[in-house]
């Protein structure tokens, strides 16, 4: 198993005065404050197109945050794959899809031995206001116009017992954990083998793959065009793939796998059409706490839910972030609603951003 421990990611934020608590005030006997106290997230895959977000857009399916007091909130079952539905393959385009670990019979996406099963995406808060987070599955990315009668004809990337997770028990006591038990990529033979993830903050980089663009680019020839891959370890909270409500803090850890996808699109000449570039945040977790916060004793009193039980709604199922404006004229944005889980006080969302990527082309000159 490839195993990778961040040291403590810090984020220092400046503050008007009121909004400078003593650790009374971002915790109470009744809970942490929502704007201020201990939080964490969690999500299980996210899609960022193009190079940057203005000119680009993201996929970013459920978030779960931590209640106000002890429980947890967890992605529910029905999460299988990215996309999920018609709305968010329009998004993202027709090419790709993301399994998360469950599969029919006969349907693996997996190479041979890797057996269905469910994910585990948690962000928890624990009795003692210790915010942590968990996200954990196999993975398996597909190029679905490669053909093939089977999902794992299509598959190029597997991540086989991915794991990230992150514990903020004191400001100086952070830990951000992210694992792989194997690693499978489809290299230049066309074949789908195991690789060595490289330890630490190397990232692994694989070169001229039969892989396409997510979305479909007038003029691309399939089998001319091709692609490369880095795989790498979430290290700072800005590589997260994330909407605003998902917040840091004083003093902040992450974890997750970062894929990041450059494809060299061409036609049926080998005239290079242009670049385009995917970035995948696969497991996403941070956990935050004020500066001076201090964990409650084992079985404290600050109140609320078990930590196996949800004190309130903790997701927002779907929503439009951004602004359409930043787009250019020709890169139009489509929003699809934003709606609310019974109420809850949290933000994270499935934030979706429509867009085409402005790249400029080159002939092979």
């Amino acid at each position: 198993m490839t195993r990778f421990v961040t040291k403590t990611a810090v984020a220092v934020c400046l503050a008007l005065p009121v909004l400078a608590p003593a650790a009374a005030s971002a915790q109470t006997g009744q809970g942490v404050d929502e704007k201020t106290g201990p939080v964490s997230f969690a999500n299980i895959a996210s899609v960022r197109l193009g190079a940057d977000a203005q000119h680009g857009g993201a996929l970013i399916t459920e978030t779960q945050r931590s209640p106000l007091t002890p429980g947890q909130s967890k992605l529910g079952a029905d999460r299988v794959s990215v996309p999920k539905n018609d709305g968010e393959r329009a998004t993202l385009g027709p090419n790709y899809e993301i399994d998360l670990g469950p599969y029919n019979a006969g349907q693996s996406p997996y190479p041979a031995g890797i057996a269905s099963r469910s994910h585990n995406v948690v962000a928890a808060l624990q009795a003692t206001d210790v915010p942590t987070a968990v996200a954990e599955t196999n993975y398996a990315l597909r190029d679905n116009a490669r053909g093939g009668a089977n999902p794992i004809d299509k598959t190029v990337l597997v991540l086989e017992g991915a794991r990230s997770a992150v514990d903020c028990t004191a400001p100086k006591k952070l830990s951000g954990t992210t694992d792989v038990a194997r690693l499978w990529v489809r290299g230049q033979d066309d074949a789908l083998s195991q690789v060595a993830m490289p330890a630490g903050t190397a990232a692994l980089r694989v070169s001229n793959l039969r892989l396409g663009a997510p979305g479909a680019v007038p003029q691309a020839d399939h089998a001319t065009t091709l692609s490369d891959i880095e795989v790498s370890r979430v290290s700072t909270f800005d590589q997260l793939i994330k909407q605003d409500g998902w917040r840091g803090g004083d003093v902040t850890a992450v974890a997750g796998w970062r894929v990041e996808v450059t494809t060299h699109v061409r036609n049926a000449a080998n005239a290079q059409l242009q670049d385009v570039s995917t970035t995948m945040v696969l497991g996403g977790v941070s956990c935050s706490i004020p500066k001076n916060f201090v964990a409650l004793a084992s079985g404290g009193t600050s109140g609320g839910a078990t930590v196996n039980q949800p004190s309130v709604p903790t997701e927002v199922p779907a929503g439009y972030l951004g602004s359409a404006a930043a787009a250019p004229r020709s890169d139009p944005r489509v929003p699809i609603g934003i709606g609310l889980l019974g109420g809850g006080l949290v933000f994270g969302a499935l934030a979706i951003w429509l867009g085409r990527r402005r790249v400029a082309r080159s002939r092979g000159e």
